[in-house]
C-alpha cells in the first residue's frame, strides 16, 4: 500500500522520499470527512486520548491501528528487492539490489511460516508492462517464491525466456506449455511456446503489493 510505503520511509524512483501529494491529501480529507485544505495545517496530537481510536473506529468500521515497525521485528521478513540477471537458457541467476523503492519489502512472519516459504528463497521484483493487467500492472511488487518451479496451469510465474525476466500465467494446451499474458489485447500480448531451453522457470509468483485499488 502507498501509505505504508510512505510510513516506511520509502523511497520513489527519483530517489527522494514518497509523500503525500496534494490529490492523496484531498481524497484523504473527503474520506474522512474533513474539510478542504484540513491536511495542510498544524493539528495538536494527544496519542494517549482514547478519543483518538474512537474518532478512528466511527470513521472507519472495523479499522485496526497502523503498526509502524522497525527493519529488526521479529514478527517481520525482510525480502530483498532486486532486478534479474540473467542469460539465455541458463538455470541460475544473479540478482542485482533494486535501491530506488526501498532496498527491501517488509512481510509478516506468520504469512510466510504458514505457507511454510523458506525466507531465503523469497525474492522481490517489480512488474514491468503491461501484459498483465488487469491483475499486475507496471510498478507492482510481486514476491517470487524460487523455492517453487513446478509449474501448474495457471500458476503465474516469473520466468527467464530467452535471457529476459518475465512476469506470465503458464497454461497448458495441447500438449505444451505456453506463457500466457493476462491482458485482454491477445493479438499484442500473444502465447509464448514454453519449450524446453526456451523458457526456464525462476520462482513462482505468491504475492503483490500495489498502488492500485
Amino acid at each position: 500500500m502507498y501509505l505504508s510505503q510512505i510510513l516506511n520511509g520509502a523511497k520513489s524512483s527519483t530517489g527522494t522520499p514518497r509523500g503525500v501529494g496534494d490529490a492523496l491529501a484531498r481524497k484523504l480529507e473527503a474520506g474522512c470527512g474533513k474539510e478542504e485544505g484540513w491536511m495542510d495545517r498544524e493539528h495538536a496530537s494527544a496519542p494517549d486520548d482514547p478519543m483518538t481510536s474512537e474518532r478512528a473506529h466511527a470513521l472507519f468500521p472495523g479499522a485496526v491501528p497502523v503498526r509502524i515497525v522497525d527493519a529488526d521485528d521479529p514478527d517481520f521478513y525482510m525480502i530483498p528487492k532486486v532486478k534479474l540477471r540473467l542469460s539465455a537458457g541458463i538455470t541460475g541467476f544473479q540478482t542485482i539490489p533494486e535501491i530506488h523503492d526501498g532496498s527491501t519489502l517488509m512481510v509478516a512472519k506468520n504469512w510466510v511460516d504458514r505457507n511454510r516459504y523458506v525466507p531465503g528463497q523469497l525474492l522481490a521484483i517489480s512488474v514491468k508492462g503491461e501484459s498483465m493487467e488487469p491483475n499486475l500492472y507496471e510498478g507492482d511488487q510481486v514476491i517470487v517464491n524460487t523455492g517453487d518451479t513446478k509449474i501448474e496451469d495457471g500458476g503465474v510465474y516469473a520466468v527467464n525466456y530467452e535471457g529476459e525476466a518475465v512476469i506470465k500465467r503458464m497454461t497448458r494446451d495441447r500438449g505444451e506449455w505456453w506463457l500466457t499474458s493476462d491482458n485482454r489485447d491477445q493479438q499484442k500480448y500473444r502465447p509464448k511456446g514454453c519449450r524446453d531451453g526456451e523458457c526456464i522457470i525462476i520462482g513462482r509468483v505468491v504475492k503483490r503489493e500495489t498502488n492500485h485499488i
